[in-house]
């Protein structure tokens, strides 16, 4: 009996997109994470750029086993919007750079196993931050892919990125080096467009109470006019 069912051909493999495991050991973990992929996101809008996040990346073609997680990815010159996964061979561009949000019970796989396997695909850069402080000094770590060999970077600054890091609370600041400007995270974001937006209807309501008194001296001058000329008709 012939089966009506399709059958997957023989050289067909399967590349899933999840795993079911937690997105974030924390929830400052998973904050740091979101935070993270807005704020680069919003920053790289408009280039031939794309941030991912906790998506798997793929390194080997067939080998669907052969994958990682990075908590936050920047891949420059592929096409803008987000992936279900990401295939180094199909979109031929390595990720720039790589963010891990750290903890103790990620210390050896994020300090070992990820820092080789980032180093020998040719990840430029390489930043753990540990959001708790739990094993890093300081909370934020970067390697700069140097001759091939991760070193460590001592200036707080990312090439690729053209930002300046720092660590603030249980988040990493991002400011551009051009401008020195901070790059606003969602809630800074909408406080600043509250506050523009009140700027500017207050802004409104002085021009508008502006023109009321200039019509008001308007009308009082002429009113002045025409009583100059009816005394002088009077004294005629």
């Amino acid at each position: 009996m012939t089966s009506l069912l399709p059958t997957a051909s023989p050289t067909e493999i399967f590349y899933p997109s999840s795993d079911g495991e937690p997105v974030a050991e924390t929830y400052v973990h998973l904050y740091a994470m979101l935070v993270t992929l807005e704020v680069l996101r919003q920053y790289l809008e408009g280039q031939q750029a794309t941030v991912l996040s906790n998506q798997f990346l793929y390194y080997a073609q067939g080998y669907p086993r052969l994958r990682v997680a990075p908590d936050v990815m920047v891949i420059f010159d592929v096409a803008p919007g987000g992936r279900d996964y990401y295939k180094i061979w199909e979109e031929g561009q390595v990720p720039a750079v790589i963010f891990e949000m750290t903890s103790k019970s990620t210390q050896a796989q994020d300090q070992v196993f990820k820092r080789t396997l980032y180093e020998q695909l040719g990840v430029r850069e390489y930043w753990l931050f540990d959001p708790r402080g739990e094993w890093i000094d300081g909370q934020l770590q970067g390697y700069r892919l140097h001759n091939d060999t991760y070193e460590p970077i001592t200036d707080g600054r990312s090439d690729p990125l053209k930002l300046r890091l720092e660590v603030d609370g249980h988040l990493i600041a991002f400011y551009r080096e051009d401008t020195g400007e901070k790059l606003l995270i969602p809630g800074e974001l909408a406080q600043a467009l509250r506050t523009e937006a009140q700027a500017r209807q207050d802004a409104e309501a002085r021009a508008a109470e502006s023109e009321l008194r200039a019509q008001a001296l308007e009308a009082e001058v002429e009113r002045l006019r025409s009583r100059l000329r009816e005394l002088g008709a009077e004294e005629g």
